[in-house]
């Protein structure tokens, strides 16, 4: 990385889910000044915005976690965006069933969203003196979303630095990383205990189940988001098995 990029600011586009967690690990490596940013839309799994508060007081307090990390975490912006339950029905803002349509796409997937919370945070960045900007979207395991992809992401971030006359950067640490890869790069940020406070911590279930604690983390088990969490586990989990026996990674 470009010696001067540690002693800058970033904003991390933080839900309190697994992705967001792990850039936000990421980003606390990379950067001196980070602030982070939530959104309030309606969202079913409403308890992600408890879980994003509780782990913004581990980072800041954990003794376990890199000692630079509780320094370097800033202060925390909460947005509430209410249009989308406004505009059309949703999985992820009403408790509809999980049905996915003739494209593919899940109706889990709200519209604009990721759209709209990056043209938001560039906003707020503005405001703050901020030019880069961090989301955990991916192309990888994007459960078929269409403003997870990269071509999307770059395309916002021309878009904003053209309509702000800004020079924004929009980091996605993620992008071309597999739910394992995506386990495998909290351990690599935060260590152990940061990869054990992502799994019992966080939250990305979309139905908002808390109610079991699994070997990922805690969830129905059933919705595209658990599955895909629990199947990285299993691989990310297996890896490491391998490695411990002498065997051969996969």
């Amino acid at each position: 990385m470009p010696d001067n990029t540690f002693s800058e600011s970033a904003l991390v586009i933080f839900s309190g889910g697994q992705d967001s967690a792990t850039c936000l690990g990421w980003a606390l490596n990379r950067f001196r000044h980070i602030f982070t940013l939530g959104f309030d839309y309606g969202q079913r799994h409403h308890v992600e915005m408890e879980c994003r508060s509780n782990m913004l007081a581990a980072i800041g307090s954990d003794s376990e976690l890199p000692v630079a990390w509780a320094e370097h975490l800033k202060e925390d912006t909460q947005l509430s965006i209410g249009l989308f339950d406004q505009i059309g029905k949703t999985a992820m803002t009403s408790n509809m069933e999980i049905e996915f349509n003739e494209k593919g796409i899940p109706n889990t997937f709200v519209p604009g969203r990721n759209l709209i919370f990056l043209t938001s945070a560039a906003a707020l960045a503005w405001r703050k003196g901020i030019r880069n900007l961090v989301m955990g979207v991916c192309e990888t395991d994007f459960s078929g979303y269409p403003d997870c992809r990269d071509d999307a992401i770059k395309a916002m971030q021309i878009a904003l630095n053209i309509g702000m006359d800004s020079h924004f950067v929009v980091h996605t640490p993620l992008m071309w990383r597999n739910k394992a890869q995506t386990w495998e790069l909290a351990e690599q940020e935060g260590g152990k205990h940061f990869v054990e406070l992502v799994r019992t911590v966080t939250h990305t279930c979309y139905l908002g189940d808390r109610s079991v604690l699994h070997d990922w983390g805690y969830g129905c088990g059933e919705c595209p988001a658990c599955r895909l969490r629990a199947q990285g586990w299993k691989q990310y989990a297996g890896k490491g098995e391998a490695a411990r026996n002498g065997l051969s990674s996969f």
